[in-house]
């Protein structure tokens, strides 16, 4: 109540005068403080003598003069204080601008890690091969095996008169293998040459580097992506940059687990894992709770664009997201994550599949792969099963089995269906290949067993997991998934048992397991590593994000504070021991690392490697200069890369794993170091229309330290040239061995062949067209 009013309520009044009283009350208080000296003696004088009124008069008068300073003190004391709208407004601007500051340093530190990262590769690549000090033909050596091949094209497609006619004649190439005219476009996956090829067109790059420095440089500024993404990753579920140091540090580190790129550059998973990588950091934020509707759209639209590109460039990446739809397939069931993204990601993995279908000339293998089983089946049993998310826990849990089995059935009907309408000879192969790997099945098959024997198809070695472990990622990640397991789970029956998810998370909750993208993270890298325990090749896909998830796990507040929270701890807030942690534990390893690890990546460096194969020069070099033009060389397909990339001819096979028909024309040739008669040989030689067959002397002459996995030997047992006694194997035929007898020129093997080149390494014979019979 003001000033006014207070005084009209000082004012002497009769008792019988309460109807002037109100009024008073009620008047504005503008109209009462213009009442003057004179209306105050009248009325004073109704009731008093003049003496007393004068003296009342004037001690009001000193105590409105009073009141109008403290009233005047106040109003200027209140008009320098900021008013409540301008201090959340003030404050917003701070936190707003503490935000961008560390989304500023932030950005700057992902971008740096990945520059450093891809200065450090080419630096590495430049000591190990001496590649700027090199030929033109020794460079192209450096391509080993199956890389060689990619570039190749690469090469064609910059010496084609045009772009539009680059394409058109790889579309229809029937230079490459002989017998046959393939579309290399579809069959090798070469969107990353045509691509890379039109950049160093469009951008006028020919008078500035080299093509081989231009190609070699787009891979390894992908494996800066790859790196800056991961660091993301961590980042953004962790909340501080120090995770993405750290995540950067252990991949580094851990290079020889993590990547391949350091001796096979053009391999089409160095090309299509940085994209993937983007894709699971858009994903990462999209699922958060704490993300702005600007935020997820521009992780949706990302998310979208990678998913598009992965499936593009490389063959298998629909196995690979198909591990990745299971953990979000179960984040769904178990009700983590809200309906309308799931939704969305359905949309961008049918979009993706549909567009990639479209471009990769109606890739059958896209319409049977187990990622759009598993799309189609979630959708319709979701469909069946409106109710699932409602009820008390024992209905849920039978709503969910119920669920499982549904999308299962589903999704095996389906693609049994599409395999019967489009035929995938691969699909067939592949579960044979499964069956033999995990012992449901022995065969004699050389192809299938010679993909046993490869490397990335055993089970890793103990050397492996020592390695993580010196590097100290593997004892802090099983910690780490530990932790985020345990609250997943509780979150999961809290879910069942109705529960709603909390959205607004504070850090002294320690729910770690309640974060959507903290669970899938849970259950991506479990499945990866699962996969990675059988198969030593998928350690190429589940290291780097082992190093992501450790490294935001150490440093994130929320982790520690779960942990603490499930200990009781009494003695000191967990919220502050957390802090002291979360800060504490990455320096104390960023330190160790440093000290153990930054010498020995100096000393990769600065020491020079030296790469030299003069054998293999020699035989290019014979080859371009003495072979003629139509000619067909069969060989091991390692070494055919080299040989159509150095010299351009037609030759038997390629070196490509997922190609059953040229992995049977592999077979076909590797013959010659089987027990086979010279005319067998012959017969099979000329059915490709070979003109000339290389023999290499490593293989020849094989020692393998993984028993029963020589060339040899698996071609023995492929021919039925081998016998069991007592647990060893002996070999039995009335025909040599043909890459030893050849050499001794003698007949019926110089009827058939005649040695044109020789050397250390190789032997090369040309295949007789008109057979002279020696005796």
């Amino acid at each position: 109540m003001d000033m006014a009013g207070l005084r009209c309520r000082k004012t002497v009044v009769k008792e019988g005068e309460e109807e002037e009283h109100q009024q008073c009350e009620s008047e504005p208080c503008s109209e009462n403080f213009t009442m003057d000296k004179v209306s105050l003696k009248e009325k004073c004088s109704e009731d008093t003598d003049g003496a007393t009124c004068g003296v009342q008069d004037k001690e009001k008068e000193d105590e409105e003069e009073e009141e109008k300073k403290e009233e005047d003190k106040k109003e200027e004391a209140d008009s320098q204080k900021p008013s409540p709208v301008k201090r959340n407004r003030s404050a917003c601007r701070s936190v707003m601008l503490q935000s961008l500051v560390k989304l500023f340093f932030g950005c700057l530190a992902a971008v740096t890690c990945g520059m450093m990262y891809a200065v450090y590769l080419y630096t590495y690549h430049e000591r190990k091969f001496w590649f700027s000090s090199r030929q033109e033909l020794e460079r192209e050596i450096t391509f080993q095996g199956g890389s060689g091949l990619y570039y190749y094209y690469y090469k064609h497609m910059l010496t084609a008169p045009s772009f539009e006619r680059g394409i058109y004649e790889l579309m229809r190439d029937n230079r490459t293998v002989s017998g046959q005219t393939i579309n290399a476009v579809e069959r090798l996956s070469l969107y990353p040459e045509l691509i890379t090829s039109l950049l160093y067109r469009i951008t006028g790059s020919q008078d500035v580097i080299e093509p081989v420095y231009f190609y070699i440089g787009v891979v390894f500024g992908l494996q800066a992506v790859y790196v800056t993404a991961l660091f993301v990753s961590s980042w953004v579920m962790s909340g501080t940059c120090v995770a993405g140091i750290l995540a950067v540090a252990w991949y580094v580190i851990n290079r020889p687990d993590t990547t391949k790129v350091d001796y096979a550059i053009p391999l089409r998973e160095n090309w299509a894992l940085p994209y993937f990588s983007c894709q699971v950091a858009a994903l990462t934020g999209f699922l958060s709770n704490n993300v702005n509707s600007a935020s997820e759209m521009f992780c949706y639209l990302l998310m979208s664009a990678t998913t598009f590109t992965f499936i593009l460039v490389w063959e298998h990446s629909h196995y690979v997201l198909f591990i990745q739809g299971l953990a979000l397939f179960l984040l769904d069931s178990f009700d983590l994550v809200p309906s309308r993204k799931m939704a969305d990601i359905h949309k961008v993995y049918l979009s993706s599949l549909f567009l990639a279908y479209v471009l990769q000339f109606q890739n059958p293998a896209l319409l049977s792969s187990p990622l759009l089983s598993l799309l189609i089946s979630s959708v319709l049993a979701r469909y069946f099963q409106q109710n699932m998310k409602m009820g008390p826990l024992v209905a849920r849990l039978m709503k969910l089995f119920l669920h499982f089995y549904l999308c299962f059935t589903t999704g095996i009907t389906f693609s049994y269906v599409a395999k019967r309408l489009m035929p995938v000879r691969e699909s067939d192969f592949i579960l044979k290949f499964l069956e033999v790997k995990f012992g449901l099945n022995t065969t004699t098959d050389f192809v299938t067993n010679r993909l046993l024997c490869q490397e990335c198809f055993q089970t890793p070695s103990q050397d492996f997991f020592l390695r993580l472990t010196q590097a100290s990622v593997l004892p802090f990640y099983l910690l780490v998934l530990l932790i985020c397991l345990i609250s997943t789970l509780q979150t999961i029956y809290r879910r069942l048992s109705g529960e709603p998810m909390k959205t607004n998370l504070r850090l002294e909750d320690g729910r770690i397991g309640e974060q959507p993208e903290v669970i899938y993270h849970v259950f991506h890298t479990m499945l990866f590593g699962a996969l990675a325990m059988v198969f030593e090749g998928m350690k190429y896909l589940w290291t780097p994000y082992v190093c992501m998830f450790t490294a935001f796990g150490v440093c994130s507040p929320e982790l520690w504070v779960t942990l603490f929270r499930w200990l009781r701890l009494k003695s000191i807030h967990p919220v502050v021991l957390a802090l002291i942690l979360s800060t504490a534990v990455p320096t104390i390893i960023g330190f160790s690392l440093w000290r153990e690890y930054f010498p020995r990546v100096i000393a990769e460096l600065s020491e020079l490697q030296e790469f030299y194969d003069p054998d293999t020069v020699e035989l290019m070099n014979w080859i371009k200069t003495h072979a003629p033009m139509a000619a067909v060389f069969a060989g091991s397909p390692q070494l055919l890369g080299s040989v159509k990339l150095c010299s351009g001819w037609t030759v038997t096979s390629l070196p490509l794993y997922s190609d059953i028909d040229l992995l049977r024309r592999s077979e076909d040739t590797y013959q010659v170091y089987a027990m086979r008669s010279a005319e067998d040989v012959y017969k099979i030689l000329s059915l490709h229309k070979t003109s000339y067959v290389i023999i290499e002397e490593s293989l020849c002459n094989e020692l393998s330290h993984t028993k029963g996995c020589r060339i040899k030997d698996l071609l023995d047992i492929a021919n039925s040239h081998v016998v069991y006694d007592k647990g060893e194997m002996y070999s039995f035929s009335k025909h040599g061995r043909f890459c030893h007898e050849i050499k001794m020129n003698y007949s019926p093997y110089t009827n058939y062949f005649s040695r044109v080149f020789w050397n250390r390494s190789y032997h090369v014979y040309k295949v007789n067209s008109v057979i002279s019979f020696q005796y």
